[in-house]
């Protein structure tokens, strides 16, 4: 029974296309209208996207799936929109590339890096989710919409409210990257840059909602919105030729990417798309930020706020909202959750790199870190089909590697000026084999 009222004047717009029906809290199980509303009025616990599996299964098919759009809308049913027409500027579908030369000098047998560094339009996994999160918005009659962001999901949400018409305003640390902060103006959104760190941020934006009744992406909007990231565990499934992988490993920063990933993985077996399997999921935090890490070490079942310090801002949350329900994720799978140094953030950018020529930013850095991490502390088997999760571009992070990465070696117009350089940039590579070597 639907329990709970709508916060706001706004209508819910419903078609016969719609394949959820409610909001049901995680906590408790009180059930809400879907509308524009994300914590239990009864026990504050979150709440999440109920869907109607029976009719799932009886309609949808790898086949209808695959002559769908190549983005996220190919997976429309799974997603909580009622419209056939929603907000595509063509996200998702990003590649799974086979990873041969990182799994050579990893040890592994059969890796695969899933890069969300390419998605559309703004170069990160939060395409998905504010794809979603806009689409919903619209139905629900917003005009002004918003969020708290540590760069990526400004960007997201300024591009692609761009191109739906929409209203636009986010909310920034005023410490960001100078690539997220200039990825974010480029589309004339209002930037708000708040002098303190994300927690702060988010803590302000939910008194700007409550006032103001804006669509928060991260706020009131939060249940579709994380439904997005399903669509990583979706396309994974298919580009693996409907199978799941034996292991994945993703960074964490609120935990909502690792629980969705989860949720994709589930929903592709409940409806019959994938045969069922235990998937083990493992989870990368960086040390300057990583109570959802600190939790898993000292076996809490609960999480410890911290003040963040890293240079991997885009995972830095020092209050994750869904951090117990990443650590129950990794417990029951038989995954683990690891921290890495700044310094070794920088060695997983550079490794990604120089093995796949794939540049990442620092959440990245993060994940391939913990994977290199994870195989010499023997918690990878090298057998298992590995997938790690790359969800942001290098160029929006430029200022994590500046001075890390070398110089040019810069000549006179002349052959033997070549020639001396060439020579030797031959011998610092040998030099620097020999340190990888031993």
């Amino acid at each position: 029974m639907i329990q709970a009222t709508q916060t706001s004047n706004l209508t819910c717009t419903r078609s016969t296309a719609a394949t959820f029906s409610a909001l049901k809290c995680k906590e408790c199980g009180a059930e809400y209208e879907p509308k524009a509303v994300h914590v239990c009025e009864f026990c504050f616990g979150p709440l999440e996207v109920l869907y109607d599996y029976s009719a799932l299964s009886r309609t949808v098919t790898r086949e209808s799936i695959q002559a769908g759009p190549k983005s996220i809308w190919r997976y429309r049913s799974f997603l909580p929109v009622a419209t056939d027409t929603p907000i595509d500027v063509g996200t998702g579908m990003t590649p799974l590339l086979q990873a041969n030369r990182l799994a050579r000098r990893l040890g592994l047998k059969r890796l695969f890096i899933k890069n969300d560094a390419v998605n559309m339009p703004t170069l990160s996994f939060k395409d998905r989710v504010v794809s979603v999160a806009l689409t919903r918005a619209r139905e629900l009659g917003f005009t002004t919409v918003s969020c708290a962001s540590t760069g990526n999901l400004a960007n997201s949400t300024a591009a692609i409210a761009a191109y739906a018409g929409l209203e636009c305003c986010v909310f920034i640390p005023a410490d960001l990257e100078a690539g997220k902060v200039l990825g974010t103006l480029v589309y004339s959104p209002t930037v708000i840059a708040v002098q303190g760190n994300y927690d702060q941020v988010n803590r302000l934006c939910s008194e700007v909602a409550n006032t103001y009744g804006w669509g928060f992406v991260n706020i009131n909007l939060r249940p579709y919105y994380s439904e997005g990231s399903k669509t990583l565990g979706y396309e994974v499934a298919e580009q693996l030729g409907w199978q799941l992988p034996d292991h994945i490993v993703a960074p964490l920063a609120s935990g909502s990417l690792f629980t969705k990933i989860y949720k994709g993985f589930q929903e592709f077996i409940k409806v019959g798309l994938v045969d069922d399997k235990t998937v083990r999921f493992s989870g990368a935090q960086a040390e300057g930020c990583s109570p959802i890490a600190q939790a898993f070490r000292e076996n809490r079942d609960f999480i410890t706020p911290v003040k963040p310090s890293t240079i991997a801002k885009s995972i830095a949350i020092g209050n994750p909202a869904d951090g117990v329900y990443a650590l129950d994720i990794a417990r029951k799978t038989n995954g683990n959750i690891e921290a890495v140094t700044d310094s070794e953030i920088i060695d997983g950018i550079k490794l990604l790199a120089e093995t796949e020529g794939i540049f990442t930013e620092t959440a990245g850095g993060t994940t391939i870190a913990v994977l290199k991490k994870l195989i010499e502390a023997g918690k990878i088997d090298p057998d298992e089909t590995t997938v790690a999760y790359i969800t942001g571009n290098g160029l929006k992070t430029q200022e994590a590697v500046q001075g890390y990465i070398g110089e040019p070696l810069t000549i006179e117009p002349k052959l033997d000026n070549f020639e001396r350089a060439w020579e030797r940039a031959q011998t610092l590579d040998r030099l620097e084999w020999q340190q990888v070597l031993v």
